[in-house]
Parts: structure tokens; sequence; C-alpha cells
């Protein structure tokens, strides 16, 4: 190979490596731009909501207005099923609708073992469902409760002020219930030659 093909040589080699210089830099930027063009998408579209949360709740809380000329009686209920205590610190509290409103439960593990549970709230009446915004709830998610530990949790709501006027009492009931406990199993039945023995 002479010294005018080794140029050549060099010369494309230096080329291809800016090529995939560039190439690199431009698959970089889009990776990066990825994010903040998935948000968009889906801010836009509505796309990718697969929690409960009310995350329009959240976003709306800038602009609503607090309706001062009514007021919403909230009572709040509680049912466990499992070994733990869980109650409402508050069984009543006066609302108004658009107020940002915080009431909070409490629970207690009393086992030597630690415990997941998960809440499912419920409404009444069932036409407040979809007028109860909560931004912050432990019913989120599944808890996990240490052994023997307390807890307080919160929940953060605000009441729609297009909450139809005949609406004066809303109840919010939270069942907690412990997830993953082991299933007794059934006694085995003896054998057909060990029966009436």
């Amino acid at each position: 190979m002479d010294a005018q093909d080794k140029a050549l040589e060099k010369r494309f080699n230096r080329g291809m490596l800016m090529r995939l210089l560039v190439l690199v830099t431009l698959m970089f930027g889009f990776g990066y731009a990825l994010v903040p063009l998935y948000k968009a998408i889906c801010d836009i579209t509505g796309l990718n909501v697969v929690t409960t949360r009310d995350l329009h709740g959240a976003g709306s809380l800038k602009n609503t207005q607090v309706d001062k000329t009514r007021t919403i009686t909230v009572e709040f209920d509680s049912n466990a099923r499992g070994p733990f205590a869980f109650r409402p610190v508050r069984h009543s509290m006066e609302v108004h609708p658009g107020e940002l409103t915080t009431i909070v439960y409490e629970v207690a593990n009393g086992q030597a073992r630690d415990i997941s549970a998960q809440a499912i709230p419920s409404y009444a009446p069932k036409q407040a469902t979809e007028y109860f915004r909560k931004v912050e709830c432990f019913c989120f998610k599944q808890q996990t409760l240490k052994a023997n530990e307390a807890r307080e949790m919160p929940v953060v709501f605000v009441i729609d002020p297009k909450l139809p006027k005949d609406v004066k009492n809303i109840t919010l009931s939270y069942t907690f219930f412990e997830v993953g406990t082991p299933v007794a199993q059934a006694p085995a039945e003896p054998a057909a030659g060990q029966k009436g023995s």
C-alpha cells in the first residue's frame, strides 16, 4: 500500500469517525428529549393515567374558588379487616367546597409481625364520589406496618364546587384490610383404607 492509499484510508477513517460522532450526539439528544416529549404527549392526550389518584384534582387546585356560601358536613368512618386498630382522629368536619382539607387516620399493628394492608374508600351518597377529590391518600398504595407499629396517615382532599346543591352531607368510609394473609388449609381427608378404624 503506497502513501497515497494510506492518506485516502486515513481521510476515510476520519470522515467515518466524524459521522459516527454526529450520529451518537443526535441519538443522545433524541433520547434526552424523549422524556419531556412523552410527558407533553401524555398531557395533551390524557394517556398514561394508571393510578386511582385524582391527577386532575391536584392540577385544578390552582383555579379552584372556595365557595364560602356552602358548608358540607363530611363524616369519616373506618372498618378494619385484620389484626389492627384503625380509626379517624375526627368523626366529622365542616368544609366549604373548593377548600383544601386534611383528615388523619390512625392505624396500629398490635401483632408481633409485619403486616401489609390496603385501604379501599367508599362514599355516601354515591353521587358524591365524582366530586370528592383526594390529592394525597394512604389508599393510593399498600401500607406495610412493622410489628407493634402505630402510624398516622393523612388524607388531603377537596370537594368540587360543582357538587349538586342538594348534597349537604358526605360520608368517606375506608375499609382497611390485610393483604397476603396465608389461607388456612382444610384438614386432609383420610385415605379410603383408613376410614372407620
